[in-house]
């Protein structure tokens, strides 16, 4: 017992040595659990990462407030960050890439996307589901870098600093689902009010994203621990916009410094307790916004002036920045509307409303060290929140199509939602039925392009999005959507406004069926049973029924026969005149997938999970479904939602 306690102890005491040795801003990282995953040849470590960055550096003088953090005697500024690294133990299973995976509110997305089945914090064998990644070579990295996520259920933060000698008013919208009298604002989850009854906190009321907002009496609400509370009761469906003078600033900015040097102690720091000899940058949604800001920032550029990332993958952020390199920022924050901003694209362009020119990556900070580049977007970049997508691709007065540089990748994922819906689907905040096409299966493909891009300077597929060009891209007033018998045209959608003009809204052009005819079509949309639309407006139940439903598209189904098609007055063609029988819609599928893995789409090995799905697709279709041992009759044509069990297996 003795021995194995001081055999532990050692072995403690060489981690905390070596984890200490770190160079660079990242000085050291005290260990919590070095631990195998399984038998599988994997081992996690995680621990705490301590940072010191010099304010008065040119690297990081693009920090918001920098200039009004404490620092130590040596004149830096110290945080600290949650550290969480998998990396297999054996150096001839690494493929050579470090894969840092930026954190979605605290969670890890690579783990729910590319890895099937993977656990948020894996134990086990099982816990590392079809381990695609792993399997890759793939080291993986995660650092806390928001300030406002509580750590709670392996939650993953950053604890930073507040800016000294200064105070501001902050700010969130909220729209409620309902008439309570309390309302939580997530997005100022960061911020305490430095007096809850203050007389200069303001609370407003509109209707629509640009409509003229009304001040609410200061009498008539209050403030308390977190929540808004209005005497009467808040109405259903309006947006709601709540300002208070927080107690204190976190400098939110130094979230991007860590991300920064934790992926330079990896490549460049041979103590590291994970090396690797290239590194790729991952994120999706916030995270991916999260890169956008990061890039445009120069932050690709640690402290000695060494390129970080090889390669950066900005997944379903579409043109927009992220609210966590500011005074009072709030990077949690889904407003929608209000996160677009230029410079939307790569390469410099002119801004017809602010008259700059700027990149995101050609601009002085970030010229010297520009990374590879994916972007991909679904559907909903494309129409909501302002996300605007087409100006990725396109000139910011939306007018032509843009080139892209030879370092630059941009695929649409035609026809999704930001992520997929459970299948079956069925409606959930909006009037139809949830978007679950599911598109992770080309996310995977892409992958193995990136990884041969990196390795081996192999080109990845080729682009595939809309254009203007060729017509596949056009103003949402002139998308061609069909007259389906309850759904609201997507052409009431506001158009975007910035600095009180109004923002190119280009969307992709779809079929007599309404579904997307450009960018990578899966079989799901090339051989259809129903119409998927990266839009979904607010449930009527919930109000606001003229306002999308953040993030969320819809999958409304095909009438099943002729009679349907007439009964209900729907233009689309009915199913049983587009298949004659399930083998003929199930050979068109396969066709589909042959022609997406011969493009590098779609990788052959994950081919049969893609036609098990079909299969399940044509189940739900025809009225029978099979979950969990149960067969479920569907409800008639347009009632997606309502199942009814009908027997046992």
């Amino acid at each position: 017992m003795l021995k194995r306690l001081v055999s532990q102890c050692l072995t403690l005491g060489l981690l905390l040595v070596s984890a200490s040795q770190a160079s660079a801003e990242l000085t050291r990282v005290d260990v919590k659990t070095r631990a195998d995953i399984g038998t599988s040849g994997f081992e996690k470590i995680v621990g705490t990462a301590y940072f010191a960055v010099d304010p008065m550096d040119r690297h990081n003088q693009v920090i918001a407030d920098i200039d009004k953090a404490p620092v130590n005697s040596a004149g830096r500024v110290e945080f600290s960050s949650d550290l969480y690294i998998i990396r297999p133990k054996d150096a001839a299973r690494s493929n050579g890439i470090a894969l840092v995976d930026v954190l979605n509110r605290g969670r890890k997305p690579v783990l729910g996307g590319f890895v099937r089945g993977a656990s948020n914090d894996p134990s086990t064998d099982a816990d590392l589901g079809d381990r695609f990644l792993l399997d890759h070579g793939f080291t993986l990295v995660w650092v806390g870098w928001e300030f406002d996520v509580r750590r709670v259920n392996g939650l993953m933060a950053i604890t930073v600093p507040s800016a000294e000698g200064i105070d501001a008013m902050v700010w969130g919208d909220f729209t409620p689902s309902n008439t309570n009298e309390r309302q939580t604002v997530g997005d100022l989850a960061g911020y305490v009010p430095a007096d809850p009854a203050a007389a200069d906190s303001t609370l407003t009321v509109r209707d629509g994203q640009f409509a003229t907002p009304q001040v609410i009496e200061r009498s008539r609400w209050s403030l308390d621990s977190g929540l808004v509370v209005m005497k009467d009761g808040f109405q259903a469906g309006r947006i709601y916009r709540v300002s208070y003078r927080a107690k204190a600033l976190p400098i939110s900015g130094l979230g991007l410094a860590a991300f920064r040097d934790t992926a330079s102690w990896v490549k460049y720091a041979p103590e590291a307790l994970a090396t690797a000899k290239q590194t790729l940058a991952f994120g999706s949604s916030q995270s991916g916004r999260f890169l956008r800001t990061f890039l445009y920032n120069g932050l690709n550029g640690d402290e000695k002036g060494r390129q970080v990332f090889d390669a950066v993958w900005m997944h379903i952020a579409g043109a927009a920045g992220l609210d966590v390199n500011a005074r009072g920022a709030t990077p949690t924050s889904l407003t929608m509307y209000d996160i677009t901003r230029f410079p939307y694209a790569n390469q410099a362009t002119r801004d017809p409303i602010s008259g700059k020119t700027d990149g995101l990556l050609e601009n002085d900070r970030a010229r010297a060290v520009q990374p590879k580049t994916f972007f991909t977007n679904t559907s909903v970049e494309y129409w909501g929140g302002g996300r605007n997508a087409a100006l990725v691709h396109t000139s910011p007065d939306g007018t032509r199509d843009l080139t892209l540089a030879d370092n630059s990748r941009v695929y649409y994922l035609s026809g999704a939602q930001h992520g997929p819906a459970r299948f079956p689907t069925s409606v959930g905040n909006g009037q139809q039925p949830d978007n679950p096409l599911e598109y992770w299966w080309t996310m995977r493909a892409l992958m193995a392009g990136m990884e041969q891009w990196l390795l081996k300077g192999t080109s990845p597929p080729a682009s595939r999005y809309p254009r203007l060009s060729d017509g596949t891209l056009v103003l949402a007033k002139a998308v061609k959507f069909p007259a389906i018998p309850g759904v609201q045209s997507p052409t009431i959608v506001e158009q975007h406004r910035r600095d009180g003009q109004l923002v190119p809204f280009l969307v992709p052009q779809v079929d007599a069926d309404g579904n997307e005819v450009a960018g990578v079509r899966t079989a799901e949309s090339r051989v259809p049973l129903a119409t998927y639309t990266g839009w979904n407006f607010r449930n009527q139940s919930s109000g606001g029924g003229t306002l999308l439903v953040s993030l969320l598209g819809s999958r409304t189904a095909f009438p099943r026969t002729a009679a349907d098609a007439a009964a209900t007055k729907d233009p689309r063609t009915p199913v049983s005149d587009r298949y004659p029988s399930r083998g003929a819609y199930l050979a068109q599928a396969q066709e589909v997938c042959d022609d997406l893995v011969k493009g590098g789409y779609l990788l052959a090995t994950d081919v049969p999970q893609v036609m098990r799905r079909m299969e399940q697709q044509w189940e739900f279709a025809s009225g029978l479904y099979s979950v969990t041992g149960y067969w479920y009759a569907a409800a008639p044509y347009g009632a997606e939602v309502e199942f009814r069990r009908t027997s046992g297996t």
